[in-house]
């Protein structure tokens, strides 16, 4: 079983910088990638980065490349995502998640095996 505590977010004026981190418990053994998901109010679930547990490769939506980086330390166990130049429109709960599917499947939720428990991110104009 794979736990996810994440930490960070708060809040930010637009063009700022926020990070959020994701520490994993217990063993990471079948875990193949890590990402971040955000859902705005109202709104639907949505991928923003992920990242290949082992070989370190990223991945990330349109709406963030560029902006946002998605990393991972595998011997402290915590995957980051360095947000920058940030948007009004990237407040939501940003949550972590762990995926034992394939490459394809990653920039859906519905790939995440395991969740952390969301932590807000706010910015204003």
């Amino acid at each position: 079983q794979v736990t996810l505590v994440e930490s960070g977010g708060g809040l930010a004026q637009a063009g700022e910088s926020l990070r959020v981190s994701c520490k994993l418990s217990e063993r990471t053994l079948n875990l193949r990638f890590m990402g971040w998901i955000r859902q705005a109010p109202e709104k639907e679930r949505e991928f923003v980065a992920a990242i290949n547990w082992n070989d370190g490769h990223t991945y990330y939506s349109k709406s963030v490349k560029g902006r946002f980086t998605i990393s991972r330390d595998k011997v402290k166990k915590i995957m980051s995502l360095e947000m920058a130049s940030l948007e009004p429109e990237d407040t939501a709960t940003y949550y972590c998640g762990g995926s034992t599917s394939i490459l394809s499947a990653i920039f859906q939720q519905q790939s995440y095996k395991y969740w952390g428990q969301g932590t807000q991110v706010t910015v204003s104009p």
